[in-house]
């Protein structure tokens, strides 16, 4: 079998027609989630910077590509069933794109990354809420099974996937806001006293900061 390093393969970065200092921007955002990865291969860092350089710059275009159409409906004069339908297909397209863009973003990753470090990408490009979501809820309540800590995990990974393709920060962590109510209900009708369960927690905190600082 002929091996051929990757890094022989150079990415483009589509930075053309493109603000510059939204390009710096990007870059420098991107360049942080790299720094994380312990790449060592300086052709390789940069190839995925691109990348991700990349999917940022696609979201953009399919958001504002998507406003734009929805703007020229509403300016258009259309009425009823004719509006809803065209701010339908608008909304549609983007959908469309945006499940494309979704699944190759991976992809294009697996061709420089390991399985470990992409989800180490799609920690760094949603904030990292998985795991701090995740390790609070388990500090919460210890008396978790393990069923019940897959479960939430699941769910957490999978609001991530949506984060992945917010246009927002804010809509980012709403996205994780949806699959949390969701956790918050399992876990009631699993019989978990939520209020109950957070003041002991922050009762808990507040002890061990009063005795480390007692011993300090």
């Amino acid at each position: 079998m002929l091996l051929v390093s990757t890094s022989a393969f150079a990415v483009d970065l589509n930075k053309e027609n493109r603000d510059p200092k939204y390009v710096e921007v990007i870059l420098r955002r991107s360049q942080k989630v790299v720094d994380k990865l312990g790449i060592t291969d300086k052709d390789v860092a940069q190839n995925v910077c691109y990348i991700i350089a990349n999917r940022y710059f696609e979201l953009n275009d399919i958001y504002a590509k998507r406003d734009a159409e929805l703007k020229k409906i509403k300016n258009s004069g259309l009425t009823g069933n004719a509006k809803k339908e065209a701010l339908s297909s608008a909304k549609y397209e983007a959908d469309a794109a945006l499940y494309r863009s979704h699944f190759a973003f991976p992809a294009n990753l697996s061709l420089y990354l390991n399985d470990k470090q992409i989800e180490a990408v799609k920690d760094r490009i949603t904030y990292g809420v998985v795991m701090v979501t995740y390790t609070a809820t388990l500090e919460m309540i210890p008396t978790l099974t393990n069923e019940e800590k897959a479960q939430i995990y699941a769910w957490l990974v999978e609001a991530r996937e949506f984060a992945m393709d917010a246009e927002s920060s804010s809509k980012k962590h709403a996205a994780f806001g949806k699959y949390k109510g969701r956790i918050n209900n399992y876990l009631s009708k699993r019989g978990y006293d939520l209020v109950k369960e957070r003041k002991q927690w922050y009762k808990r905190i507040a002890d061990k900061k009063a005795k480390e600082n007692k011993a300090k």
